[in-house]
């Protein structure tokens, strides 16, 4: 797939979270390889499906530390990258997103339903990943890194 020369609105990659485990917190790491129609290298969540990767918005994580978890850190809530300023709860199923310089991926669901409350939402009465977290499959591969630019490809965003 080409890159649309067109490319607009530019948000940072604040951090890479993954895990061997589903269900728990993941490790955050500096670095990653995102694998074509998989996912990322080493997590649980990898595989022949649509939602290879998550994503949360470092400002839905802030909603929770106001919340009463101010110790509340990027993959605790089980997301693969952290971005931030790209509001990530407007994007559509179908929109095109670029990590880095050459990784793309497509948003393929947004939010989710959890099956079990987390402890999070036992702690506070609530959770943003159902509402706010969405979901992508890989289209293109490639070495993302913390601070990587997140640049939103089609055009279709809600104003």
């Amino acid at each position: 797939m080409t890159i649309n020369p067109n490319e607009n609105k530019i948000g940072n990659l604040v951090a890479i979270s993954i895990s061997k485990k589903k269900g728990i917190p993941k490790t955050n790491v500096e670095s990653t390889t995102l694998i074509e129609n998989f996912g990322i290298a080493g997590d649980i969540h990898g595989g022949d499906w649509h939602r290879q990767i998550s994503f949360l918005a470092v400002e839905s994580i802030e909603k929770m530390r106001q919340a009463g978890l101010p110790q509340l850190r990027p993959g605790a809530f089980a997301e693969n990258l952290t971005t931030q300023f790209i509001s990530i709860p407007n994007l559509k199923v179908g929109d095109l997103v670029k990590i880095g310089d050459s990784a793309e991926l497509e948003i393929t669901q947004i939010g989710k339903e959890c099956h079990t409350r987390c402890e999070i939402y036992y702690k506070v009465g609530d959770c943003v990943m159902p509402r706010e977290g969405i979901f992508a499959r890989v289209i293109r591969g490639g070495e993302i890194f913390v601070n990587d630019s997140i640049t939103v490809i089609s055009n279709s965003i809600k104003n």
